[in-house]
């Protein structure tokens, strides 16, 4: 039986993580009030500041730049979009 949380990102019940996805404090939130479904937007949405932004996950400045971004998306409802990125619709 999977693991369920009570999504903080789509306000409902989804699966949980498996495991603890990012270091620290922030990572145990995300574990303990994201769902899958939230996490695999958010690798999306990530994806996309890094190639656009040109981000080094392994520059420190970067790192806390995304872990901002991060939380800014999964938990207060809105994080920067991608310079040059313009939605479809």
């Amino acid at each position: 039986m999977p693991r369920t949380v009570d999504c903080v990102w789509l306000k409902r019940e989804d699966e949980g993580l498996d495991f603890v996805p990012w270091p620290g404090e922030l990572g145990r939130r995300v574990y303990a009030h994201v769902g899958k479904q939230a996490w695999a937007a958010w690798l999306a949405h990530q994806t996309m500041l890094i190639n656009e932004n040109r981000l080094s996950p392994m520059n420190p400045k970067h790192r806390a730049y995304l872990a901002e971004q991060m939380e800014k998306f999964l938990f207060e409802g809105g994080a920067d979009a991608a310079t040059g990125y313009t939605p479809e619709g």
